[in-house]
């Protein structure tokens, strides 16, 4: 490996300031010394130094000759402790958390933008709602409604014995245990709220550096902006102050007060979820009873219809506030909303348990329609939110804008399939459990029809994707074989090729540009999935019945594929949720699938929970005023010059950081990204906030910028920023991936294809290093002002 800090061509105090990509990195080998020493921060997320270094800020004359290497180490944020692989089973929300990041860029469009944030944030809603209803399917109607009536299935579980119907206890009637069955699904709802509280006290509430708390003008066009923003920030008596994007406004990566509304609403969606299911089942019963508990019923049902138009009030009031730092608490309405909804839980578990003589269990429990009605609310929703995002693309369409805009709209669809198989998949394993004795006394206990459809259609699913999965093998092998005689080329090897190692070669990057044919697999994907849902909702609702009974009376292969279907659907179901439920048991205990599972949250907890609440929280609100702090401690302590060097996930950390910079520190910092998805992942997905104009306008406000990346690497590629206004493009020559063919003096030993690690160890990277070094300008004298604030010690402090 090179050296961690070669020695530039021109002095002054200089800062290079590294940051790693995704699975983590040690800082001794970042720094590439053992000796390293955490300057500032905690065990979750922390500068280093090698402990040689630890006087530069008081000596910055020693360090003419090199700069000071610096490393910041994030991964604990997301892949530290085990129990943050049970975050694994938060993963649907996550995703559609990422759907509302993925909407196109709009042109004087607010409307449309607030309107696409809406419709996300109602998905995410629904979401909620169908994790609390599987809840209810499981503790309420598959455990206190049918088992509990069932004598076989009681007496096959004893700890389910005290329920029993037959054995005219206390808790034997049908509303006591709902009643008591109801605890569950309200602990989760519980569990989910103060897990959203914590991780916003430990991960988001980082602020941005003081002094930024004036208001920003807006772009002249919303191109990278965030028009779903508070109604009170569009007037602003103070002026414009600049022109930022909205990865550089100064409330963009504090979103306490939407985190904490959205949180609100979530938690009262959960319980009264619960109470709807209670009341529901005693309204049915009541039905044909007039008295004062039937009274009570419609006012307890009317209640809950009631607060449940306040949480959609809620949720549909207000996007994201950026333009200032808001550090405003929440009205009354939603801060009570929660403990309202709770009280209401609760009062109709009490009228449930009400004393009801004449009243038996039997079949399904009453109200297992919603989940056909969640199911075409969602669809309705994804067409919906197509259609905006189709609106907000048209005025100007960028063919490298993954599925031409539609990107949010498929990974919400992607979201609510997910959600389908975790809570289907709980549902159908319960199911089968407890059905396996009560079938001996001759009572069936299964989950809603619908559930058995849904299962069902995954297998033609999965057959649907077979076809492109194998024109993509097809066509790896085929530009494997082409990109030989330019592997050759490369390294000028004609004189003497060796076949194994081109194919080596080639094949690397042939597999390597798989990654740009995600978004046509996800398409593939979210279109199969809507289309197919839409199947099983209208199979479950025209027939009654399971699949493999519904086809009784058709031909016999038919209806043997509708049985075979079903059910290899529900044993697939079910083993999808055992394996989310292994995998993360797995990681609790193992560090290196612990380590696995943080990759895959460096990449989908990037951005503010803005959409989902309960999703695994934003570890960027901690990193990115990290280290926006850090370097503006740098040049304001020494008046140096800083480089802040990004790798892979590490890279996306580093732009959004210089965003937030005030213009004259800016002004003094270089950026060197490699092995980065800036652009080949960000820029396709995430149009609106890293598009072309995004990352053209972040190359002109730095002093410069190279990135670096290789034909190997199915992470990094180029940004794509040409030269323009006297600067020179961003990108460099492709590296040569491995950096020599075969063996030579200077490598005796074949050299491995690094692919996505280990940029550092190619020469380019350090030449390119101290190029920018030297581009930077000459350090300044250093005067402390009365308005600067005195919170930076010597080292920079930048959290801890």
């Amino acid at each position: 490996m090179s050296p961690a800090t070669p020695a530039p061509e021109s002095g002054g105090a200089a800062l290079e300031l590294l940051v790693h990509g995704v699975g983590g990195a040690t800082p001794e080998s970042m720094l590439d010394d053992p000796r390293t020493v955490r300057v500032t921060g905690d065990r979750t997320a922390a500068m280093f130094r090698r402990s040689e270094d630890l006087d530069a800020e008081d000596h910055p004359e020693r360090y003419a000759a090199r700069p000071v290497p610096e490393a910041y180490c994030w991964s604990n944020l997301t892949s530290g402790d085990g129990a943050r692989a049970l975050w694994l089973l938060l993963l649907p929300f996550m995703v559609a958390n990422l759907a509302h990041w993925m909407r196109p860029p709009a042109e004087g469009r607010p409307g449309l933008v607030r309107l696409y944030g809406v419709l996300v944030r109602l998905v995410a809603l629904t979401l909620t709602v169908l994790l609390t209803a599987a809840a209810c399917e499981v503790a309420l109607d598959l455990t206190a409604w049918q088992c509990a009536a069932t004598p076989a299935c009681t007496d096959a579980y004893s700890w389910l014995g005290f329920l029993s119907e037959g054995r005219g206890g206390w808790w034997s009637p049908p509303g006591r245990r709902l009643a008591l069955a109801a605890l569950v699904p309200t602990a989760l709802v519980g569990l989910l709220w103060y897990l959203s509280n914590r991780t916003w006290s430990a991960y988001e509430a980082q602020r941005p550096p003081t002094g930024y708390d004036a208001p920003v003008a807006e772009p002249p066009t919303d191109t990278t902006a965030n028009a779903d923003t508070e109604a009170a920030d569009a007037a602003d008596p103070a002026g414009p102050v600049e022109l930022r994007p909205a990865l550089g406004r100064p409330g963009f990566w504090y979103g306490r007060r939407l985190v904490a509304r959205l949180r609100a609403a979530h938690t009262a969606a959960g319980f009264l979820t619960v109470a709807a299911a209670l009341v529901t089942a005693t309204a049915h019963h009541d039905a044909g009873a007039p008295g004062v508990g039937t009274v009570l019923g419609r006012v307890l049902q009317a209640a809950v219809v009631v607060l449940a138009v306040v949480v959609l009030w809620v949720v549909c009031r207000r996007g994201r506030s950026e333009r200032r730092l808001d550090l405003r608490v929440e009205r009354a309405l939603v801060s009570w909303l929660p403990a309202a909804s709770l009280v209401l839980l609760v009062l109709t578990a009490v009228h449930a348990g009400w004393s009801r003589p004449r009243w038996t269990s039997s079949g399904t429990l009453p109200g297992d329609a919603v989940f056909g009605a969640l199911t075409l609310v969602q669809g309705g929703l994804v067409v919906a939110l197509g259609v905006v995002a189709l609106l907000l693309q048209r005025p100007r369409r960028d063919p490298r804008t993954a599925l031409r805009g539609l990107g949010g709209p498929a990974v919400a669809m992607l979201a609510c399939a997910l959600a389908g198989v975790m809570s289907g998949g709980v549902a159908q394993r319960v199911a089968d459990w407890l059905d396996d004795p009560a079938a001996r006394g001759g009572v069936r206990i299964g989950p809603p029809v619908l559930l058995s459809w849904q299962a069902s259609v995954i297998p033609v699913l999965l057959l649907l994707l077979l076809a492109p999965a194998a024109l993509l093998v097809v066509r790896t092998l085929l530009d494997a074989r082409r990109l030989r005689s330019s592997v050759e080329a490369d390294y000028d090897a004609a004189g003497e090729p060796d076949p194994v190692r081109t194919g080596q070669i080639a094949s690397g990057r042939a597999r390597a540009s798989l990654t740009d044919s995600a978004p046509v697999l996800v398409g593939v994907v979210s279109g199969a999935t809507l289309l197919l849902g839409a199947a099983s909702v209208a199979g479950a609702w025209a027939s009654g019945n399971v699949p493999g009974r519904a086809f009784d009376g058709a031909h016999p292969a038919i209806a043997s594929l509708a049985s075979a279907t079903q059910a290899l659907g529900s044993w697939m179901i079910g083993l999808g949720f055992l394996l989310f439920v292994t995998w993360g048991r797995r990681a609790y205990r193992d560090a290196s699938a612990r380590r696995t599972i943080g990759i895959l949250w460096d990449v989908g907890t990037f951005w503010p929970r803005a959409a989902h609440p309960f999703a695994p929280p934003c570890y960027a609100e901690r990193a990115v005023p990290d280290l926006t702090w850090r370097m503006s401690s740098w040049t304001r302590s020494t008046g140096g010059r800083l480089v802040i060097s990004g790798h892979s996930q590490g890279s996306v950390l580093a732009a959004a950081a210089v965003w937030q910079l005030r213009p004259a520190t800016r002004g003094r910092v270089a950026l060197l990204t490699y092995g980065s998805p800036l652009e080949r992942l960000y820029g396709r997905w995430f149009p609106a906030y890293f598009g072309p104009e995004a990352l053209r306008a972040l190359n002109r406000t730095v002093h410069c910028w190279s990135n670096l990346y290789r034909a190997t690497d199915p992470i990094g590629g180029p940004v794509r920023v040409p030269a323009e206004d006297g600067r020179p493009a961003v990108d460099g020559a492709v590296l040569l991936d491995p950096v020599a063919y075969g063996r030579t003096r200077a490598h005796p030993l074949p050299e491995p294809i690094l692919g996505h690690s280990d940029y550092q160890a190619d020469p380019e990277f350090a030449r390119h290093r101290s190029a920018l070094l030297d581009r930077l300008p000459p350090d300044l004298p250093h005067q402390r002002t009365p308005n600067e604030p005195s919170g930076q010690g010597s080292s920079g402090r930048s959290s801890g």
